[in-house]
C-alpha cells in the first residue's frame, strides 16, 4: 500500500521539525543528525524517509553516504500556503487591540 505523505503532517512531529531546523543551517548525513536524538537510529532514519517523501529534504549520495539538504523550494510552498491566514490573523489582532485601547481609553 502506498500512502501519501502529507507535509503538514511530516512537520507536525517536533523530531522532525527540529531535523529540518539542523539540515536548515547546512547539509548533513543521517548520523550526524541522529547524533543529536536520544532515539534509536533507525527512528531517525523514518523520520528523514517521511521528510524526504514529503520533499522537505533531498539527498545527494556522497561515496557510501547520504547527504540531507534542506529543499527551500518546498519550505518556500508551505510558506506560501500559510501567509493568508497568517495576515488573515494579523488583521484580526490589530482590530482587537484598536478596540481594547478605546476600551481602556472610556
Amino acid at each position: 500500500m502506498n500512502l501519501r505523505r502529507d507535509v503538514f503532517q511530516a512537520i507536525a512531529d517536533p523530531t522532525r521539525r527540529s531535523i529540518l531546523m539542523l539540515v536548515a543551517t547546512q547539509a548533513m548525513t543521517a548520523g550526524a543528525i541522529a547524533s543529536n536524538f536520544d532515539t534509536a537510529r533507525p527512528t531517525v532514519s523514518k523520520h528523514l524517509q517521511i521528510l524526504t517523501e514529503c520533499e522537505l529534504l533531498t539527498q545527494e549520495q556522497n561515496g557510501r553516504e547520504m547527504i540531507y539538504h534542506l529543499n527551500p523550494n518546498k519550505m518556500k510552498e508551505i510558506a506560501d500556503f500559510i501567509e493568508p491566514f497568517r495576515k488573515m490573523w494579523d488583521d484580526r489582532f490589530n482590530k482587537l487591540e484598536d478596540v481594547m485601547k478605546k476600551y481602556k481609553e472610556s
